[in-house]
């Protein structure tokens, strides 16, 4: 056996035992879904005044649909809308006039700031619109968020519960028309998702998600506010942490809000992948690489490859495309929601591991537009485009 011959041989079977990890992995994540949401969700003992803060950047698609979902909550309690841009020409704004006519009753206030803080913009942001909450509790929620009905109450039932700090919440992707959203909601619903639940229920994952964070006026007090992590990539996941340091729990109640895709090209979609990607990879090194076994059906694929298209491979790869399209099902089951597109999952599953392999040659991520390379404390700093 030559030499050759044996470092394929050496890869075949290293990629065989990833792929057979992996579909353990997705067989236990489909079945820890489906127990994640059936557990029941809290209900408030009394219903305080909400400030809830949305930094705003654009006109996006869904906009208006996102925002009057938090206009339509089944809340008896007063709440307030706090509204940010950075510019005070910004087309968001002309949503902003649209939702008030469409909701004549609700306390809007609009904060158009241009100062920054440092190179995460959306805290710079949110550093503007603080002054004008008039209430303790503070939800902050992205401008690309949709919720139910029931998700103030909800939220506000689980924070009242002993020694919770904050609450933070899954979330699903809810794509915009077009190919690309679509196959970016596939990497939100079939593999951030099920592998957030999963490390909830082994407890290896310690989440706090920016597209919703709420808590009560004297926890962001103590905390110091969000001064420190305005050089922070991953702000959410530093807030959660700081959350913890003081001695209060994140919580996490079982159901989702509705996060928009919005990736219109292929570029845009990687862009975004690789961002997300590098993130997790800055923050949590360890577990960034054993997320490679999220990855079955690339590892399978590989297998055959590297197997000259050996028959136990190719058995192999089909295993793992059933495994990964049984977690979607199963998913789409627990989430209540139409089962369609099962045919963009395979491919998915290839470019997220494209994506997964380009994570570590840089740290550069693009984000709004602007370049920025990122430290090993997660922390932004101008970047020249490479």
């Amino acid at each position: 056996m030559n030499a050759a011959h044996l470092l394929a041989v050496t890869l075949a079977y290293a990629c065989a035992a990833g792929a057979i990890f992996g579909i353990g992995y997705t067989l236990l994540a489909s079945v820890l879904i489906g127990r994640f949401f059936a557990r029941p969700v809290s209900e408030p003992t009394s219903f305080p005044p909400v400030t809830i803060l949305k930094p705003l950047h654009g006109n996006e698609w869904a906009l208006l649909d996102n925002l009057s979902s938090f206009c339509r909550q089944d809340y008896p309690g007063p709440v307030q809308f706090v509204f940010g841009v950075h510019d005070s020409a910004d087309p968001a704004l002309q949503t902003v006039d649209d939702l008030r006519r469409l909701f004549p009753e609700a306390d809007i206030t609009v904060v158009a700031d241009a100062r920054l803080y440092g190179p995460n913009r959306k805290i710079s942001n949110i550093l503007n619109m603080l002054p004008q909450a008039r209430h303790d509790v503070l939800a902050f929620a992205d401008s690309d968020v949709s919720v139910a009905p029931n998700y103030l109450r909800n939220v506000i039932g689980e924070l009242q519960k002993p020694g919770v700090g904050l609450v933070t919440c899954v979330y699903r992707g809810q794509p915009d028309p077009g190919f690309w959203p679509r196959l970016s909601a596939k990497a939100t619903n079939y593999q951030f998702l099920p592998g957030v639940v999963t490390g909830l229920a082994l407890g290896l994952a310690r989440p706090c998600f920016g597209q919703t964070i709420v808590m009560r006026r004297d926890t962001f007090e103590k905390i110091g506010g969000f001064t420190p992590f305005v050089r922070h990539l991953a702000e959410d996941h530093a807030i959660g942490e700081a959350v913890r340091m003081v001695g209060e729990k994140v919580a996490i109640p079982p159901f989702t809000i509705s996060h928009a895709c919005v990736e219109a090209s292929a570029r845009q979609l990687i862009a975004h992948e690789l961002r997300w990607s590098r993130t997790i990879r800055s923050i949590d090194p360890l577990g960034h690489l054993g997320s490679a076994l999220i990855h079955p059906l690339a590892f399978a694929s590989l297998a055959g490859l590297f197997s000259g298209g050996a028959w136990w491979a190719c058995a192999l790869a089909l295993t793992a495309m059933c495994a990964r399209l049984a977690l979607k099902v199963l998913s789409d089951r627990a989430l209540r929601q139409a089962h369609r597109d099962l045919w963009l999952l395979p491919l998915w599953d290839i470019v997220s591991f494209a994506i997964f392999v380009a994570s570590f040659r840089s740290s550069r991520v693009i984000w709004r537009g602007f370049s920025f390379k990122v430290d090993g404390d997660g922390l932004l700093s101008a970047a020249q485009d490479e």
